[in-house]
């Protein structure tokens, strides 16, 4: 299994394609790497493809961090172990925040990014926060049903409910309070990287309006709406998902 250690830590990620721009899947909170199975093979066909598990989820070794900015850096390394000047970040919720961090942070190592289901701004509920360690069976089934659509498949909803119950609670907790310590709503138009935002039309968790926040701020960046889908767009919708990062990285990526 592919490992590569940064900052002393081994982190998994699992990789497809061996030509074209190098593009970096980022999950998000008390998630792991396999959210990106079905971008990572389409993605793999034209570019070289990378899903990492972020320190303290999948496979990854070290501690979960408790800011949007420490994870920025985690993604540093990562890019630095490969060699990879420049990359496309696609990032889901917290990492849409992690994407938007970074390229504020980095510029000139940013080739593209795809905010999946984010916004500049991520609130997070006390009840999730506090439930996290006082309830966690609860909250665990409380989020996943409100990360899909008004009509869900059983089958998805009952993995993404394991993948989500296997993530440590203090890991998760970390991720929450991330989360909500981020706040960039006064600085998302100093991005320039040309930049693709996906959101479902039945996201609970992060709505539309945040997409097109973000299109309306950063200078050039397209919206993809992608109808009857929830927080799990990529996962619900993976065709329509799929399509449209293929045509970003196709038409605008360099």
């Amino acid at each position: 299994m592919p490992f590569v250690t940064v900052h002393n830590e081994k982190f998994f990620y699992a990789d497809a394609g061996t030509t074209g721009a190098p593009v970096v899947f980022i999950h998000g909170a008390g998630s792991n790497h396999l959210i990106w199975g079905q971008q990572l093979r389409a993605v793999g066909a034209i570019a070289r493809a990378y899903a990492i598990d972020l320190p303290g989820h999948g496979k990854s070794e070290g501690a979960g961090r408790d800011t949007i900015d420490a994870y920025r850096d985690v993604v540093l390394g990562f890019l630095d172990a490969f060699g990879l000047e420049r990359a496309v970040l696609v990032g889901h919720s917290m990492g849409g925040a992690i994407v938007q961090a970074f390229a504020l942070a980095y510029p000139a190592r940013v080739a593209g990014i795809a905010l999946v289901g984010t916004g500049a701004r991520l609130r997070v509920l006390p009840a999730i926060l506090d439930g996290v360690f006082t309830d966690f069976d609860t909250t665990a089934r409380v989020v996943t049903e409100n990360c899909f659509g008004a009509h869900p498949d059983p089958v998805l909803l009952a993995k993404s409910e394991e993948q989500f119950r296997a993530c440590p609670a203090r890991v998760t907790f970390g991720d929450y309070s991330a989360c909500n310590g981020f706040d960039i709503l006064a600085r998302i138009a100093e991005i320039r990287a040309p930049t693709l935002a996906i959101c479902g039309t039945h996201d609970k968790m992060t709505p539309v309006k945040y997409s097109e926040f973000l299109v309306s701020k950063i200078a050039g960046a397209r919206l993809a709406v992608i109808q009857d889908a929830g927080h799990y767009v990529m996962i619900e919708k993976p065709i329509e998902t799929n399509r449209a990062l293929v045509e970003f990285l196709q038409n605008e990526i360099q």
